[in-house]
């Protein structure tokens, strides 16, 4: 397995945030080949981290790109900042 994990900085409505990636990212995400999990997370003070996972690297640098074209469209005004992206080999999991 692959992940890929973004960090958004300076996120100025993250409840919304987390509905517009709810409802119109989600359902994106999941169409790419390889799927396995993904997941919003409110870390708070103006950060939100996805974390997206599938079975190979292939499907993990579409979601980064499906990503910021999701961003680029959709949330501009909520997440100003571009993420740090962190992406491998899953090495263990539960």
């Amino acid at each position: 397995m692959y992940a890929a994990v973004r960090r958004y900085e300076g996120v100025t409505d993250p409840a919304e945030a987390g509905r517009l990636v709810n409802e119109g990212f989600v359902p994106i995400v999941r169409q790419i080949d390889g799927f396995v999990a993904y997941y919003w997370v409110d870390a708070g003070d103006g950060v939100m981290v996805s974390t997206s996972v599938f079975q190979d690297r292939s499907g993990a640098e579409e979601s980064v790109s499906k990503a910021a074209d999701f961003v680029r469209g959709n949330l501009a005004s909520l997440l100003p900042n571009p993420p740090q992206i962190t992406a491998g080999d899953v090495v263990a999991f539960a």
